[in-house]
């Protein structure tokens, strides 16, 4: 590390560069200029932390989202004053609702022109106050270092986003306080409830003939007491889209995903069972749960009883809470399970298998074929981002998890353009791990500009593009709603001729034959590069129970539209759809 610019003080940016090195920070995402400047110059003359450059903050704080993501540990990104603040609250509230640890540094206008409308001025401090668990400023430099630790604790401990807001002349500052050493929690930390609840959790399991679990991420590390608890009551297991990584695989109760991507027999095993055993998630469509006869056990007490009525709710960590359970239980027979086992089949037969078998020369190309055979040639420890939209469908369903793949996405936000943004966090935690985003069309070009940072960095990722030439979801649910689709489509892009232009090696696709090859070939390339897939935008996401009102809605929207000329577009979604649309 060169000397400070102060001799034997620091500079309260130098003290701040020191302090995140310190907690283990490798690296800063964001932009430099203006009042960050002390910020970003103090990371460059300290060997022990990287600038990561990107071409807009909101992609800074969705890269530091998957780092933390997937190290489990504190990922920081920065943004200047005023424009520099509202790009990054976008990837920050996005980080901050997957309970991501993040720490955003938030540069201010100089202490002394706030309040008075200069130049670029915000206020940061209301601006992310919905966005992070704290937010405050560090007004003056006798603060530190103890204002950006209460920080890091608060993102690490309560996992997920805190900003510090800090004035540029402020980091520019001198200062001479003691660094410290300091030592940060990484987490709650709670065991099995007491005894009288889990006994009465144990006479209610007891005492139903069926029951099922539903789980979602609160079961990550819990995979093991979860599969025996199935087990021990014959209980089908469906899982949330973040249970996906830790439920799906090698799983014998396994009756897939609940929600608008779900897939299988999840929702009615969910509705069918005498007893839900909600595990670790705080799943939001209540749509989708059956509002009776469920029992909650979360680490979080404020998610207890917020998406549904409970019978008992239960304060703990699921692993331990099963552990104390499972003596106590009495077996239960099959009956129920393979009921639900077999009704998954027949469901994954007829939705999630109807466009990969049988449709290798159908042309519009069916984006589930892409996915199928992105799942056939993708490495065993891929980390797959996938953009908010169709893209979260396809690898709801069809990317197969095996206890070392990952998969990240925008899944409680529901931002676009995510899955980029995603891939350079997660490439720079691993050069050598493979990381593949399915990108929309529409995401894409959202932040195009990242590809230049992906170019720039040399990361080796593998963008997989959707190009439908429509913002397909929201196609859908507008039909949904008995509306005709209105400016959901655009021109056909040929994202391929801009990659190779940004220095990508790149191929574009529009036959399924010719899809496995050209996969391989970007796959295999030492380097970054894009696959452009020409696919059907008429393909439709259809969810694993449609309501009365939704299909109301849809053959609405279907009359409109051949009432005012669109029946021939009619036609192909039908032909598109036939094995697939509810009937």
């Amino acid at each position: 590390m060169e000397a400070s610019v102060f001799g034997n003080k620091q500079t309260v940016a130098e003290q701040l560069v020191a302090l995140l090195v310190q907690a283990g920070v490798r690296r800063v995402y964001g932009i430099v200029g203006d009042s960050l400047n002390a910020f970003s110059d103090a990371i460059r003359r300290n060997d022990d932390i990287d600038w990561v450059h990107v071409h807009n903050e909101e992609a800074a704080a969705f890269a530091a989202s998957a780092e933390a993501q997937l190290t489990g540990e504190l990922a920081v990104c920065a943004g200047s004053c005023g424009p520099g603040n509202t790009h990054l609250i976008q990837g920050v509230f996005d980080a901050h609702r997957m309970g991501a640890p993040v720490l955003a540094i938030a540069s201010h206008i100089a202490s002394t022109e706030i309040g008075t409308g200069f130049f670029q001025e915000t206020d940061p401090k209301r601006l992310f106050e919905q966005a992070s668990h704290w937010v405050e400023m560090l007004s003056v430099p006798q603060q530190m270092p103890r204002m950006a630790r209460i920080g890091i604790q608060h993102a690490v401990g309560l996992r997920g986003a805190a900003v510090l807001v800090v004035p540029g002349d402020v980091l520019a500052a001198k200062t001479d306080n003691d660094l410290g050493t300091g030592h940060y929690a990484t987490g709650r930390v709670l065991g099995a409830p007491p005894p009288a609840v889990i006994d009465e959790l144990a006479e209610r399991i007891n005492r139903a003939e069926k029951v099922a679990i539903f789980g979602g991420i609160g079961c990550a590390g819990s995979r093991d007491e979860v599969l025996q608890l199935a087990a021990a009551v014959n209980a089908p297991v469906g899982h949330s889209l973040r249970g996906k990584e830790t439920l799906q695989y090698d799983n014998p109760y396994d009756v897939g995903m609940s929600g608008l991507l779900g897939y299988g027999a999840c929702y009615d095993a969910c509705h069918e069972a005498d007893l839900l055993l909600m595990f670790g998630t705080d799943f939001p469509y209540r749509q989708f749960l059956p509002q009776k006869n469920t029992i909650q056990v979360d680490i979080d007490p404020s998610r207890i009883g917020r998406r549904t009525p409970l019978e008992l709710g239960v304060v703990g960590d699921v692993g331990a809470t099963i552990r104390a359970l499972l003596p106590k239980l009495q077996p239960k027979g099959r009956e129920f399970l393979d009921r639900m086992l077999h009704k998954h089949g027949e469901k994954l037969d007829h939705v999630v298998n109807a466009y990969t078998h049988g449709v290798e020369d159908m042309t519009p190309m069916h984006p589930e074929y892409v996915a199928a055979v992105l799942d056939d040639e993708a490495a065993d420890d891929a980390v797959f981002t996938a953009d908010t939209g169709m893209c979260s469908s396809w690898a709801a369903r069809y990317v197969t998890m095996n206890g070392r793949r990952r998969l990240l996405g925008s899944w409680v936000h529901g931002s676009m353009a995510n899955a980029l943004p995603h891939a350079i966090g997660a490439q720079l935690v691993d050069r050598r791990r493979q990381v593949v985003a399915m990108s929309g069309d529409g995401g894409l070009a959202m932040l195009l500009g990242e590809l230049l940072t992906v170019r720039t960095h040399q990361l080796p990722v593998k963008v997989v593009v959707f190009n439908n030439s429509s913002l397909a979801m929201v196609r859908l649910e507008m039909m949904v709603s008995g509306d005709p689709a209105f400016e959901t489509d655009h021109d056909q892009v040929d994202f391929a001729a801009i990659a190779r232009a940004m220095g990508f090696f790149t191929v574009r696709v529009e036959k399924p034959a010719d899809l496995r090859g050209a996969l391989r070939s970007v796959l295999d390339h030492d380097g970054p590069a894009l696959l452009d897939v020409v696919t059907d935008p008429a393909a439709l996401e259809i969810p694993p129970h449609i309501t009365k009102e939704e299909m109301t809605g849809f053959a609405l929207s279907v009359g409109l539209t051949v009432l005012s000329g669109g029946v021939g577009q009619m036609a192909h979604v039908a032909r598109a759809n036939l094995r697939n649309i509810p009937r």
